[in-house]
């Protein structure tokens, strides 16, 4: 049976969450005593870095060390909280606080990414929809013209979709800069494999309200207070409701544009 890399299981959940040891988390799950997301849980139960996990109806993530990072990711660290997998973004930081990262940056990429202990705010920024904007500077193999420029920027087809359209501005004869609100897998070189062009370096420059700025490659930083407010402030409306049950209540206008 697989698991999910990001998954753990519960009573090593509990552990890293510093509220008690393995063994003590085993006699909790034994006595019904916990549940993942409203559940009850049982032994050998496995949970992902932003399921609720509670003891006694109480969060066990309910510490007041709330972590928000910015890491500058070089080429090569992957995005999984699996520890088994070399150069996990995890190890790499080395932070004290069992932190996970938001939304995934490939292996082969670099750049901004965020990385918190707050469950509450990743699912909020996943949900965040348009709002949801990354910046990425891209590199190509070879010059590019104002057809690719165009058709970047009014959807190309890939993994049985059409993307959104999206800002693309070139920078030089072989580097683009282009804005997402999509998460799809391998998007921008995908989308630069269609069109008959090899990415050869896709930084990643902004989410939101954060910029990468010059944090120099391989550091982090947590955020500031005005920065973490304002990613607060971006996505205060965006309420733990499912998609379809929003999609409802707007009458069903909303257009349901795939999310990570």
């Amino acid at each position: 049976m697989t698991h999910h890399p990001d998954s753990v299981r519960i009573n090593k959940a509990i552990s890293d969450s510093g509220y008690c040891s393995r063994r003590q988390a085993d006699t909790l799950i034994e006595q019904g005593r916990v549940t993942i997301n409203g559940t009850v849980a049982t032994l050998g139960d496995r949970a992902m870095p932003d399921d609720e996990i509670m003891v006694d109806n109480k969060k066990i993530t309910e510490n007041d060390n709330l972590v928000y990072i910015m890491l500058n990711k070089p080429v090569g660290i992957t995005c999984t909280t699996d520890q088994r997998v070399k150069g996990n973004v995890v190890d790499f930081i080395g932070h004290t606080e069992r932190i996970f990262h938001v939304g995934r940056l490939d292996k082969p990429s670099e750049g901004l990414l965020l990385m918190t202990n707050d469950g509450d705010i990743v699912n909020k920024i996943l949900r965040a929809g348009n709002r949801h904007e990354k910046e990425y500077i891209v590199t190509v193999d070879r010059p590019i013209t104002e057809d690719f420029l165009k058709r970047m920027r009014n959807g190309i087809p890939i993994l049985d979709t059409v993307t959104k359209k999206c800002e693309v501005e070139q920078i030089s004869r072989f580097i683009f800069r282009i804005v997402l609100v999509q998460g799809l897998n391998r998007q921008i070189r995908r989308m630069c494999e269609y069109l008959g062009y090899e990415v050869t370096a896709l930084q990643r420059i902004r989410i939101m309200n954060i910029t990468l700025g010059d944090l120099p490659v391989g550091k982090w930083r947590d955020l500031t207070e005005k920065e973490l407010q304002g990613l607060k402030d971006a996505v205060s409306d965006s309420k733990n409701i499912p998609q379809a049950a929003r999609t409802q209540s707007t009458g069903g206008k909303r257009r349901r544009g795939r999310q990570h």
